[in-house]
Parts: structure tokens; C-alpha cells; sequence
């Protein structure tokens, strides 16, 4: 059922947007030099790499400069990305990845391998689901860049306190996962947007 409700709720969506995905894709390319997409390479269900697709918000070879978003006003981070940014309308080409079966709606955000390299064996529970656009912890984690802005060594502070914390949540939605608990999330999602 949710993977009928995820391929059905992606496909509509980019039938809808796409008009809007166009223009957005339009006002990138303006603004600054570099392709419209941002692909990376991310760890989903099973503990397989898979490409992440997102609207590109920063300028072209900024992860030679760190992995890491320090901050909603990150020096890397273009004007038109500030604003794709705040109200997430760079995650839309996920849908794509959700259509396409590596995503769901409602999962654990997909980390980088770099970073899964520090999880513990009891932490390979959540490759069982799909991961998501949104999720428990994503919702938990809402300003986590500003966090990390805060904190005297960013990288040290992902490693050691937020991953760890994002993924006790993510068991959690493991545990907790149902149908109408991935539509409860979607709309406290979507209300965080909408009034952030």
C-alpha cells in the first residue's frame, strides 16, 4: 500500500509542478553558473548507494570546500538557493527518486556513505525501509544547519551528538511506522513549511 501511495502521490505531484519545476529550473540556470540539479550519491534500503536528486543551491564545487551546511546563510549557498532552501523546494526532484522506487514519502533521510561509515551494527536496522523525503527525524532536525553553525566543531558535533540522536529517531519510526503515522508526518511536514 504505501509504495501504490508513494509512486501514485509522486507521479501526480510532478505532472502538477512541473510547470513550476520548469520555471525553477529557468531561474537557477540565471542566477548562477552550473547545472540545474544537484546529484549525490546517498545510502538507501538494503545499504545500497543510490543518486539523490535536488534542485542545486549552492555554487559549483562547494563540497571541495566541506560536506556539511554550516548555517542557513552558508557563504557557498546562492540567492536564489536561500530560498529553495527555506521552503525545501529543492527536495521537489526527490520526487523522482520516489517515483523511481529508491525513496518514500516518510522514511529516515538518506546520509552520505562517508558519514553511514560511523554507524554501529545496531544501527544497519534502518536500511530495512526505504528512506524518506521527510521523516521523524528530519522533523526533529529542522534547523540542524543552524546547529551546526552554533557548534565550536561542526563535524565533530554531526558525528558524535547528531547522528546518533537522528537515528534513535529513526528507530523510533521504524517502530512506529504505519500508514497513517507516514500521514501524519506529511502534514506536520507540510505545516512547518508553510509557517517556518
Amino acid at each position: 500500500m504505501k509504495r501504490l501511495f508513494d509512486f501514485s502521490l509522486a507521479l501526480l505531484g510532478l505532472i502538477i509542478t512541473a510547470p513550476i519545476l520548469i520555471l525553477i529550473a529557468v531561474i537557477i540556470k540565471i542566477d548562477s553558473a552550473g547545472p540545474v540539479l544537484f546529484i549525490q550519491n546517498r545510502v538507501g534500503k538494503s545499504n545500497k548507494d543510490f543518486n539523490i536528486f535536488k534542485f542545486r543551491t549552492m555554487h559549483t564545487k562547494s563540497q571541495d570546500k566541506g560536506l556539511l551546511t554550516i548555517g542557513n546563510r552558508d557563504s557557498r549557498v546562492t540567492s536564489v538557493g536561500y530560498f529553495l532552501r527555506r521552503y525545501k523546494i529543492d527536495e521537489f526532484p526527490q520526487l523522482l527518486n520516489v517515483l523511481i522506487g529508491d525513496m518514500s514519502f516518510v522514511g529516515p533521510r538518506p546520509e552520505l556513505r562517508y558519514y553511514v561509515n560511523f554507524y554501529k551494527e545496531d544501527d544497519f536496522v534502518i536500511f530495512k525501509v526505504r528512506p524518506g523525503i521527510t521523516g521523524l527525524a528530519s522533523l526533529e532536525y529542522r534547523n540542524e544547519v543552524e546547529l551546526l553553525k552554533k557548534a565550536d566543531k561542526p563535524e565533530e558535533f554531526y558525528i558524535n551528538t547528531i547522528i546518533p540522536d537522528k537515528l534513535a529517531y529513526n528507530k523510533t519510526y521504524i517502530k512506529k511506522k504505519s500508514f497513517i503515522f507516514d500521514l501524519k508526518l506529511i502534514f506536520k511536514t507540510v505545516i512547518r513549511v508553510i509557517f517556518k
